[in-house]
């Protein structure tokens, strides 16, 4: 249950309600089986989405295309540097930096 608590709680009500919609497993098994109750589940089911997370998503967005455009070669530096050229208000390198780890393993 350690990455499920340490997930986005959005991604993981999303990933339960895919599991009943492309593959018709009931939600309860799902979420026995993350190691959540039903009553969490539903309770982020029907949230809505925060300006926070719109905002975490178009970032991630901006991220994969710098990433993309430059053949997969420019690490966090340069995609800090190219987002705040852009215009991004990004916090700092951290948030390139995650970012464009994650692509580069993924």
């Amino acid at each position: 249950m350690g990455e499920v608590a340490a997930a986005d709680p959005a991604q993981v009500a999303g990933v339960i309600s895919d599991c009943k919609a492309e593959q018709d497993i009931p939600h309860t098994l799902t979420c026995r089986v993350l190691g959540v109750s039903e009553s969490w589940f539903y309770k982020w089911h029907n949230q809505p989405v925060t300006a926070r997370e719109v905002r975490r998503g178009k970032l991630a967005d901006a991220i994969r295309q710098i990433f993309d455009e430059s053949g997969g070669t420019y690490g966090s530096p340069k995609v800090w540097i190219t987002l705040v050229r852009q215009g991004w208000r990004v916090p700092g390198k951290h948030r390139a930096c995650d970012g464009a780890r994650d692509l580069a393993d993924g």
